[in-house]
């Protein structure tokens, strides 16, 4: 049995450990980024942060929430009808500010317990950042049928 194939069985036979290993693969690949940003001078991040047209202080904290920080986005999107592909396609400027609003969210549980009940449309627009964005877009979106 080849190395490879021996170290997918044993994946195999132990999820759990394989999820375990993955979550510390994840927070080691994390840590790793959160020091290279660390190791930028403020100026180096200041660049940085014109070049995407964002604050330095939102750049950190964009870094710190890491890559998944925006998730909720589109199942917000999906769960309100809205055709989140056709919007990156007609308003992809639009779509990113709503990705780096959602991903500074301070409600992520909230919103999340919303998405889970199926209760979003309801109550969005309490606690959703994006939401004057999204009643802003009103028809000018793709509506999922």
């Amino acid at each position: 049995m080849t190395d490879q194939a021996q170290t997918e069985a044993q994946a195999h036979a132990y999820p759990r450990v394989q999820l375990l290993i993955d979550a510390f693969v994840g927070w080691l690949k994390r840590h790793r980024e959160l020091s290279e940003i660390g190791r930028l001078d403020r100026e180096a991040i200041e660049r940085i942060a014109e070049d995407l047209r964002i604050s330095p202080d939102d750049l950190n904290e964009l870094v710190r929430n890491g890559p998944h920080a925006a998730d909720e986005l589109p199942r917000m999107l999906a769960a309100l009808g809205i055709d989140g592909a056709a919007l990156t396609r007609t308003e992809p400027f639009v779509m990113r500010d709503m990705e780096r609003v959602c991903a500074l969210c301070m409600d992520k549980a909230r919103c999340r317990d919303d998405l889970a009940a199926g209760t979003s449309g309801t109550h969005y627009e309490d606690y959703c950042l994006n939401a004057p964005t999204i009643d802003r877009l009103g028809d000018s979106v793709v509506r999922r049928a």
